[in-house]
């Protein structure tokens, strides 16, 4: 579950990470009184305002200004908020902007020049062991930095059993050049934030940019945030930070419905009970000269109800140009399976105009077939894997 910046960095606060503070605001009113509480506590007329979707690069599709007062912050907002922002990790479309956080400036003049660096928490899945990720190239994507000057990017691994340990915060500090007051602020900062990627269970941290600031404090500027949603029943509080409209609905629908569905880009739409099953079946149809349209995990109990629901998701993608079908009978019998799918073909009529390929191996996977075959409904069933990548090639071509 992916967090916007300002739930990102609430949740970092709450395990003592330094921030950029920052108020959220949904009109231009709400971004000028924001501001005005923003200059009596922090003392700075200038904000920043900050478009917030669940993407990345929103500077460069201009979602996120500088504001030098408050008539300009007033103006900034109100251009913002309602736009539709088009950044690399959008859509084409773009994402509509329903909100922005009017966050301080903190690049203020001072002893020294403030510095930007990247840092990233994240789990290596090659040894099992959380990784931080760090690099001096702060501010910059991170990729165009492992391209040009990757060896400006650092790693320092922590066994999950011991945690992170104060020497390898201290070498964190040391490899981004710091030493005095921000070297120490720094390995605070380390040790804050990997207890908070730990202690919400997330699955993703980037900071991009922390700042080192003029007087050598250590904030973070930007928070990416992305929560486990497998250990939300831990968080109910996070929960309730899932915003819907930032989600893709067909997935929203799904996942009202008890469904694990995922929408992609392909034609051909997949309906199958069990994830393992499901990745083969995606390769199935890329053998087969297709592309996955979606990710549907039926699970144990595909009965007519469900098929039906099932079906309605993968008809909604318009790209669709045949269905595999695709069930391994073991708890779940094969022939219940044929004859869900034979009634919620019948509920759906005129609805269904692509081919359907059905595959089921298992109980009685021959009664099933036969049920499919004299069924007179448009319904190919096959029994093999090739059989029914050949069927699977024949519809879309």
């Amino acid at each position: 579950m992916n967090l916007h910046e300002y739930q990102g960095k609430e949740v970092l606060a709450g395990f003592g990470v330094t921030i950029q503070r920052g108020i959220v605001a949904k009109t231009a009113a709400e971004a000028v009184a924001a501001g005005k509480q923003l200059t009596e506590t922090t003392g700075t007329d200038w904000h920043i305002v900050k478009a917030q979707i669940h993407a990345g690069g929103r500077g460069k599709g201009g979602g996120v200004k500088l504001a030098k007062n408050l008539q300009e912050l007033e103006t900034i907002a109100d251009s913002i908020i309602g736009m539709q922002l088009i950044t690399p990790q959008t859509p084409p479309e773009g994402k509509k902007v329903n909100q922005v956080l009017v966050a301080e400036d903190v690049y203020y003049p001072g002893a020294s020049e403030p510095s930007e660096f990247y840092m990233s928490i994240l789990l290596n899945r090659a040894t099992g062991k959380n990784m931080i990720m760090y690099s001096t190239e702060g501010g910059m994507d991170i990729e165009a930095v492992a391209e040009a000057t990757p060896h400006l990017i650092f790693t320092e691994e922590i066994d999950p059993a011991l945690g992170l340990m104060p020497f390898q915060a201290r070498k964190v500090a040391f490899n981004l050049g710091l030493s005095g007051a921000a070297f120490k602020d720094m390995t605070k900062f380390v040790s804050a934030l990997y207890r908070a990627y730990v202690g919400s269970d997330a699955s993703l941290f980037e900071i991009n940019p922390v700042l080192k600031t003029s007087d050598d404090r250590i904030i973070a500027v930007d928070a990416k945030v992305t929560l486990d949603d497998n250990s939300l029943f831990r968080h109910p509080d996070f929960e309730a930070l899932r915003d819907l409209s930032e989600e893709n609905p067909v997935e929203v629908e799904a996942r009202a419905v008890g469904l694990n569905y995922v929408d992609l880009d392909g034609n051909v739409g997949c309906m199958v009970n069990g994830a393992g099953l499901a990745m083969a079946t995606m390769d199935l149809i890329k053998q087969a000269g297709g592309d996955p349209a979606n990710f549907l995990d039926v699970g144990g109990t595909a009965d007519a109800a469900r098929v039906e629901t099932a079906f309605r998701l993968i008809l909604k993608d318009p790209a669709v140009k045949a269905i595999l079908i695709n069930i391994f009978g073991g708890i779940v019998r094969c022939d219940r399976v044929a004859q869900g799918i034979v009634d919620a073909y019948k509920n759906l009529g005129d609805a269904i105009q692509v081919p359907i390929i059905v595959r089921l191996q298992g109980t009685n996977a021959d009664i099933a077939k036969e049920l499919i075959d004299s069924s007179g409904l448009n319904v190919l069933s096959a029994t093999a894997f090739q059989e029914a990548a050949d069927k699977v090639q024949e519809a879309i071509s």
